[in-house]
């Protein structure tokens, strides 16, 4: 049997000291206390309970690469809202964010290249082994971006303009500042956004 990595162990040893002071958490209702979500990115730099000042209970957050209302994402803030009551939205991508350095085609013929990690020089990607991946790469939508407040602002209109989603839940667009730690309102987002009769 293969020994665990050190990632496993420190993991498994963090929730151990955890779950001994969970306390009164075991306690905390099914539905978000503060009654709204946030959709964002999956980027390690961002901590939604820090920057939004959340506590265990209090939102949801839904999060993928990009922070891009993918269809999953937009399923997940349907059930947030008619089965959990939330009642107004935040799309919240970031500064710096990993999906504006390549494109559909690149991660296309990256993945048919090799299935393990790429680099990046600063200016391109490369594969460092070339021992065959999958085409299936090619079939994937990727959502990357180009224009960071215009992806928000895209995002926003697409859940806004969804069937399933009710017109008086508000959504509220913005850009975390991986360099300052504040939330810049991209205010055509929220404008489109708005609640509609």
């Amino acid at each position: 049997m293969t020994k665990p990595s050190a990632v496993f162990e420190e993991v498994v040893s963090a929730n151990g000291k955890y779950a001994g002071d969970f306390g009164d958490k075991g306690k905390l209702a099914l539905p978000p206390a503060r009654r709204f979500a946030i959709l964002t990115c999956m980027d390690a730099r961002l901590d939604p309970a820090k920057y939004a000042g959340l506590a265990e209970g209090d939102a949801h957050v839904i999060r993928n690469a990009g922070g891009r209302a993918s269809d999953d994402a937009i399923r997940s803030l349907v059930i947030s809202h008619k089965l959990l009551g939330t009642n107004e939205w935040f799309v919240i991508h970031h500064s710096d964010c990993g999906m504006q350095l390549f494109t559909n085609e690149i991660i296309g013929d990256l993945l048919v290249d090799d299935l393990g990690t790429a680099q990046f020089d600063g200016q391109k990607w490369s594969n460092p082994h070339h021992h065959g991946g999958s085409v299936a790469g090619k079939f994937v939508h990727w959502h990357t971006f180009e224009d960071n407040a215009k992806s928000v602002v895209e995002d926003v209109q697409r859940i806004r303009s969804h069937p399933l989603v009710p017109k008086q839940v508000p959504i509220y667009g913005f850009i975390y500042d991986v360099k300052t730690g504040r939330l810049d309102e991209v205010a055509e987002a929220t404008a489109a956004g708005r609640v509609t009769a």
